[in-house]
């Protein structure tokens, strides 16, 4: 069977929907929000982390418990949205556990013991549902004794209310306002006549909504709304073929920037435009954040606003996927080596000393540029590697010894090299790359 990686796929009304049939559609997304809310109000906490897991437990309470008859929901909607629910609570639980991880780590006050009970709890799913609830850890049998021989070394009892002044700190108690999206199981719509006839809250009643294209999925689909412009979006995975191409045989170190999207290690560059389109961007959104604070009182709309935003981004998304096309097209990568970027630094105080680049910085499409490249390294076979790149700009690619920057161009005192900055960086990623630290010349070569 040929290997295949998952894609979301999107499809838009032809023609705009009607105003009754649209409030339909907003009542099934109202709906669909209570239901969720429900589900995190009551299973978002302490005492019910051994029930999600994996969660048919969830689901046979909320089938006994008689929201579905009153809302009149119908079950093709009513269960996505316990387990969409169910999902956020998972991830929400999985993200807090991460981050007490991270501050255990570097707490400088608890010992290498404690820690390491401390991660053996988080870890283990059981026994931090029994910490939180203040009950007797019972484990299976050889997690127990791994347990006890930890417990034997480390004050428990300080430990438990550690962990649950941590969980109470920086867990987040989840709730939606937001109704204007939902999931669709399969039995829920069919595709016909050129559009998708989809189904309501009437009993066999469906409402059909022409489509741009004749394309037809059979997996879960999920639609988001919106009413003000009368019209709606599907969104579907789909699974797509990887393929292998012979001529891909290269590696290649890529260096990213804010300006210029992709300068490769033998300095070939791609998305040299990128700075122009994203100035332009920011400047614009900069503009309109001055003036829509200034005149809020008399203009709350943003219609016009978020119309333009949306093509500006558009454009953007567009240049930025026809260079990456090229850069694959000519480089023919078997292996991209990437530097591994920190993510974006939310705190701080006080206002910086330009706003210009607060703006561009915020703008900069990043996280856009590498979920592409992730994507289409995987439909194409190529090998992605993240590496480390503390101090990699600052040290040669010829010999290793630190150098200087200056105006764009790194030199270094050792051997004499000479390059554009970014190219010496990508040449960096790749030689760390392919060896774990980049590569030590001698003098004489």
């Amino acid at each position: 069977m040929a290997e295949t990686v998952c894609k979301t796929v999107r499809q838009y009304n032809k023609a705009p929907i009607s105003t009754m049939d649209m409030e339909k559609l907003l009542e099934i997304a109202a709906d669909y929000a209570s239901v969720k809310n429900y589900v995190y109000a009551r299973y978002g906490g302490i005492g019910s982390l051994a029930k999600i897991y994996p969660g048919y437990t969830v689901q046979n309470e909320m089938t006994g418990s008689g929201l579905r008859a009153e809302l009149g929901l119908p079950s093709v909607y009513f269960y996505l949205a316990v387990f969409d629910a169910l999902g956020d609570i998972k991830s929400q639980w999985t993200a807090t556990k991460t981050k007490i991880i991270r501050l255990i780590g570097k707490n400088d006050n608890l010992t290498a013991d404690e820690k390491h009970f401390l991660r053996f709890i988080l870890k283990t799913t059981n026994a931090l549902e029994e910490v939180l609830n203040q009950k007797q850890i019972v484990l299976p049998k050889e997690f127990q004794r791994k347990y006890e021989e930890l417990a034997a070394e480390v004050d428990v009892e300080r430990m438990k209310r550690y962990l649950c002044r941590q969980v109470r700190k920086y867990m987040v108690k989840l709730h939606t306002d937001v109704a204007d999206s939902f999931s669709i199981a399969e039995r829920a719509y069919r595709y016909a006549d050129h559009g998708i006839y989809i189904s309501t809250k009437e009993k066999r009643q469906r409402i059909f909504v022409p489509l741009t294209d004749n394309n037809q999925y059979k997996s879960q689909l999920c639609i988001k709304l919106y009413p003000a412009e009368n019209k709606f979006e599907i969104r579907a995975a789909v699974d797509v073929a990887v393929h292998s191409y012979s001529d891909y045989k290269y590696q290649v170190g890529v260096a990213l920037g804010m300006y210029t999207m992709f300068t490769t290690h033998e300095g070939h560059c791609y998305g040299q435009e990128l700075a122009k389109y994203q100035t332009e961007y920011a400047d614009w959104v900069r503009t309109q954040t001055r003036v829509y604070c200034r005149n809020r009182k008399d203009n709350p709309g943003r219609k016009k606003y978020n119309a333009k935003k949306n093509r500006f981004e558009e454009r953007l998304h567009s240049y930025i996927n026809h260079e990456l096309n090229r850069f694959f097209q000519i480089e023919k990568p078997k292996t991209i080596y990437l530097v591994k970027m920190p993510k974006p630094y939310a705190g701080g105080s006080g206002r910086a000393i330009n706003s210009k680049i607060n703006y561009s910085v915020s703008m900069w499409q990043r996280g856009y540029i590498k979920d592409r490249l992730v994507q289409k390294c995987r439909e194409r076979s190529v090998l992605l590697v993240e590496v480390l790149g503390k101090n990699i700009s600052n040290e040669c690619s010829e010999c290793g010894a630190p150098g200087t920057k200056k105006d764009g161009v790194f030199f270094c005192g050792a051997c004499g090299y000479r390059v554009e900055e970014k190219i010496n960086t990508a040449r960096n990623v790749r030689n760390r790359g392919e060896n774990g630290k980049i590569v030590r010349k001698s003098f004489s070569e």
